[in-house]
């Protein structure tokens, strides 16, 4: 078998030319596929820059000279935000430890974030990438450069640009740093929101948009421009200058009082024909008169026929709208008589009232006798109306019902009169010294008009029971007589034995037995 040798040479322009054409094909691919995106709607630009390159302060090497390339490259803007630059650069590189000076040539792929607005004047970049650099075209190395870049705008499509790089290798004594100056220059037509239509003819150029609509956007795809469309974000006609109208009356939805059914006041139908829309017509199926919110009002006299208790007869709304009568002709129109059939008073509101009171009869517990108190008088003054008053005429507190409270001395002399009191021995008369302390009571009772007597007999326990309570009897009942007998009226009195049953005292003594015969005064209030 031959053997071919090549020379060292030859493999290794192989090998540079190969990275080349990886770093041009790998561009082309990101290319490619950024280019493919929905979003994408792409600038392009191309540069010359004059480079300054630094193999010496990377490398840690003193005394070594800044040396000078070129370069040209050409970058790819997919949005204002993502670029792809593919710079080729020739130059020359002042190496450590070579003894001339390299003539290099190199090749890069790089991708491009930066910060872009159309009518900006300053546009910041940062970018990052791989390239290949070739050595005289005999050896190369891999290298990845980072680094930041500002266009400065100077016309309408181009730029002065500044960049600084920092390249990596995987060889040794091959880091450098770069500084470029030159100029970019974009291609095509100016695009500014990336919608197809360029700001020449765009009417929204810093908006995206349709073209139909010279570039201005349309939200709701209605074809009518958001900036004309009173609703942009509900799609509608040219008539309602973009606002949805449901109902189809011409009417925006937004400006409808009926949305949903078709009318031509304030976009509601009027079905009665008053004048009044449906709405607002309180009455929508019966013709009527706005001031009664469309409702009709047979006898004209401003009370709607609904709420009209005489619909055919003219009268006040006060009356409901039924005309002003007085039935019983006392002057008192029906209207505010609370007795319209029977003749009355204007203070008792139309009602009969006897006695003048301002109190109507039905409910004047005293209908002939005038008073301000439920129709009553309250003739003593005491608070208490002379029907609840026992003592009408005297002054008393209502827990007495109306009647003066017993003086002390007055109670004092009726339990003296118990014992004063005298019946001749076993018998029911009367001694003559009884009248005067009788005397007394019958003066207790005229004072005391108001108050009733009971009167009560008592016996000791000698004889018997029978003979004993008949005695007691009679011997009350010869008190009672008396009292008749010097005007005291028999209503206010009663009179009742009862024997020894009460006994106040032992009746085993003589003066036990005395105070236990006695006829008892008390008075009190029905």
């Amino acid at each position: 078998m031959r053997i071919i040798h090549l020379p060292y040479t030859c493999i290794q322009n192989f090998i540079s030319m190969k990275n080349y054409l990886l770093i041009f094909a790998l561009s082309l691919i990101i290319g490619n596929v950024l280019a493919q995106s929905p979003a994408s709607q792409g600038v392009s630009a191309i540069s010359a820059k004059l480079l300054f390159i630094d193999y010496g302060m990377p490398n840690n090497v003193d005394n070594l000279d800044i040396t000078n390339g070129l370069e040209i490259g050409y970058t790819r803007h997919f949005s204002r935000f993502v670029g792809l630059t593919v710079p080729l650069k020739v130059g020359v590189a002042n190496i450590s430890g070579v003894q001339d000076n390299v003539n290099i040539v190199s090749l890069d792929a790089l991708l491009r974030l930066q910060y872009f607005k159309e009518q900006a004047r300053l546009v910041p970049y940062v970018f990052g990438g791989a390239g290949y650099v070739s050595e005289r075209f005999e050896s190369g190395n891999l290298q990845i450069p980072v680094g930041l870049g500002l266009d400065i705008r100077v016309g309408r499509n181009s730029y002065v640009n500044l960049q600084g790089e920092y390249r990596l290798s995987q060889e040794d004594l091959r880091k450098n740093m770069q500084l470029g100056l030159g100029f970019v220059y974009r291609l095509g037509k100016n695009d500014a929101d990336r919608d197809g239509v360029s700001d020449a003819l765009d009417k929204c150029p810093n908006i995206p948009g349709v073209a139909a609509l010279g570039g201005c956007p349309d939200a709701d795809g209605d074809g009518i421009a958001d900036a004309d469309d009173k609703c942009p974000d509900q799609a509608g006609s040219k008539m309602t200058n973009g606002c949805p109208d449901t109902d189809g009356d011409g009417l925006a939805d937004k400006d409808d009082d009926c949305p949903e059914v078709a009318g031509t006041m304030n976009g509601c139908p009027d079905t009665d024909g008053d004048g009044l829309a449906d709405n607002i017509d309180q009455c929508p199926e019966e013709k009527g008169v706005v001031a009664l919110s469309g409702c009709p009002d047979d006898d004209n006299d401003g009370v709607a026929n609904r709420n009209d208790d005489c619909p055919t007869e003219a009268g006040p709304a006060e009356n409901k709208g039924c005309p002003i009568t007085d039935r019983d002709g006392d002057g008192i129109d029906d209207v505010d008589d609370a007795c319209p059939d029977q003749a009355g008073s204007a203070t008792a509101k139309g009602c009969p009232d006897r006695d003048n009171d301002g109190v109507a009869d039905a409910s004047d517990r005293c209908p002939d006798d005038y008073g301000k108190f439920e129709g009553c008088p309250d003739t003593d003054g005491d608070g208490l109306v002379d029907p609840d008053d026992t003592c009408p005429r005297l002054a008393g507190p209502v827990s007495n019902k109306g009647c003066p409270e017993v003086k002390k001395e007055d109670q004092a002399l009726l339990i003296t009169a118990m014992r004063s009191v005298k019946f001749e021995t076993g018998k029911t008369t009367l001694r003559s010294e009884s009248y005067a302390i009788l005397d007394q009571v019958v003066d207790i009772m005229n004072r005391y008009a108001g108050y009733s007597l009971a009167i009560a007999g008592h016996t000791d326990d000698v004889g018997s029971d029978k003979i004993n309570l008949d005695l007691s009897e009679g011997r009350a009942k010869a008190c009672y007589d008396y009292l008749v007998s010097k005007g005291i009226d028999a209503v206010r009195m009663t009179y009742k034995g009862y024997g020894e049953t009460q006994p106040v005292a032992s009746n085993k003594s003589t003066k036990g037995r005395s105070l236990n015969r006695r006829v008892e005064f008390n008075l009190y209030v029905k």
